[in-house]
């Protein structure tokens, strides 16, 4: 009998399987697919020689997660690569706000709500191991810093909006919102401020880093390093029911709670909480292969890896408001990732990928590609010249390329108030109510990202379980 059986070779599973392995006990890794990575695959979407993320490209918790910062992940070929800038929001006429690694110099772009940047964002990313030493983990118990807790949590728990509404000049609202707008709820809804508030601090103080080489360097490091501690892997293998498990003294599963009922069913005493999971909106994402550099209209803009497409506050709050009550504007919110930037081994010599998506109401079957075009446009004019190969992915080609991400849904369920606090129940997020099973994937707090954190937790409480 294994010790630990782990499905699903994404990052979280990965990091929970290393974890284990780590205290000496035999740990086998079943993956549907044919290939390991779940979120984090690279490939040549679009022409060869242009590797480009499928899924996952920047990752704000790469380099501050516990959870990967404490494995030798260097050793196993994982090398982080950085930008001059952490994040551009292009504005018409030219301008652009930007986020440098130092709070100051991206204060002193924004006029007269720097004091205020400084006093939120700047202090909050001087405490941030404190802050994210309870927020990555499983939100119970009391604090180890509840002063500094309550004060974050104050505005965390509140709106984006509310929070944007604070600074004067609409250069400062949109930095915020393009942050915020990362999240998949309205930037109206309660909880819709945690997500930019976290991302604004990690760049601070983590920086945001690409993967040299591509998002799969960081699995294809963790796989190293679990095949170094005895581990072993095996793809190609779809778990349907608990029938289909090898027998284990632990199981942990990188699944949605659908796919957690499918195995287990009646076995579980929380199935009526699993079956009323939601999950979110979905994605619409290009790749593109360019024969030169975006041609943003203001240079600065070309200096980070990540950029926040969508104008004022104002209109990317139209955006979200829009999908999520079903509807699409003709300028949506766009993310977008130019990791050459900083990693050119993406692309042939002088060439460059692109990663942009927005998003869709779950499901949609409408193609954004106009619309995802035609907003990078807005502020770079002649880039759909640079454009020499295009790879689009919809709702139904990410539910097709990942099981977990239901209607397209990316992060494997919506992230608003409720499911924050709960993900996806309290207290003991990551255990079940079966003895020796264990959920350990993005539907399991904190929630989506390369961080590996749902992971770590999870083999933290088999640990408990099997006495090692």
């Amino acid at each position: 009998m294994t010790d630990a059986v782990v499905v699903g070779a994404g990052p979280n599973g990965l990091t929970a399987a290393v974890y284990l392995a780590r205290r000496g006990l035999s740990v086998h890794v079943i993956e549907a697919a044919d290939t390991i990575g779940g979120g984090t695959r690279t490939k040549e979407l679009t022409l060869p020689g242009f590797r480009h993320d499928v899924c996952a490209a920047v990752h704000p918790f790469g380099n501050g997660s516990p959870a990967l910062t404490g494995l030798p992940l260097g050793e196993h070929g994982l090398r982080w690569r950085f930008s001059d800038v952490e994040a551009a929001h292009p504005l018409d006429g030219g301008d652009a706000v930007l986020q440098y690694t130092d709070v100051d110099r991206t204060a002193d772009g924004l006029g007269p709500d720097a004091d205020r940047y400084r006093a939120t964002i700047g202090s909050w990313a001087e405490r941030a191991d404190d802050i994210f030493s309870f927020t990555l983990g499983p939100l119970v118990g009391i604090p180890r810093h509840p002063l500094l807790m309550a004060g974050f949590g104050r505005y965390a728990l509140g709106s984006a909006a509310r929070f944007a509404a604070g600074f004067e000049t609409e250069r400062a609202k949109a930095l915020f919102g393009g942050h915020a707008a990362h999240n998949t709820t309205p930037l109206t809804a309660a909880g819709s401020g945690a997500v930019g508030m976290a991302l604004m601090m990690t760049a601070h103080a983590y920086r945001w880093p690409v993967a040299e080489g591509g998002s799969a360097a960081v699995t294809d490091a963790l796989a190293s390093l679990l095949l170094s501690l005895g581990g072993t892997i095996e793809t190609s293998r779809r778990i349907e029911s608990a029938d289909d498990l090898p027998d284990a003294r632990a199981t942990l599963l990188s699944v949605t709670p659908p796919a957690l009922l499918r195995i287990y069913g009646d076995g579980l005493r929380e199935r009526r909480r699993l079956a009323r999971w939601k999950f979110g909106p979905g994605v619409f994402k290009l790749d593109l292969a360019l024969d030169g550099p975006v041609p943003w209209a203001n240079p600065d803009v070309g200096k980070a890896i990540t950029v926040h497409v969508g104008g004022t506050f104002e209109q990317m709050a139209a955006s979200e408001r829009a999908m999520s009550d079903g509807g699409l504007l003709d300028r949506p919110y766009v993310l977008l990732a130019q990791p050459t930037v900083a990693d050119p081994t993406r692309a042939p010599d002088g060439k460059h990928v692109v990663w942009a998506y927005c998003h869709v109401p779950a499901g949609s079957t409408v193609d954004r590609t106009d619309a995802i075009l035609g907003q990078i446009e807005r502020f770079a004019p002649g880039f759909r010249d640079r454009i020499v190969g295009t790879h689009a992915m919809g709702p139904a080609d990410f539910a097709a390329y990942n099981e977990n991400y239901v209607g397209g849904d990316i992060i494997g369920g919506a992230f608003t108030l409720p499911q924050i606090l709960a993900r996806p129940k309290p207290f003991r997020p990551h255990t079940t109510s079966i003895p020796g099973v264990f959920l350990c994937g993005s539907s399991t707090a904190p929630g989506a990202g390369i961080h590996g954190m749902a992971g770590y937790w999870a083999a933290q409480a088999a640990l408990k379980h099997l006495g090692a």
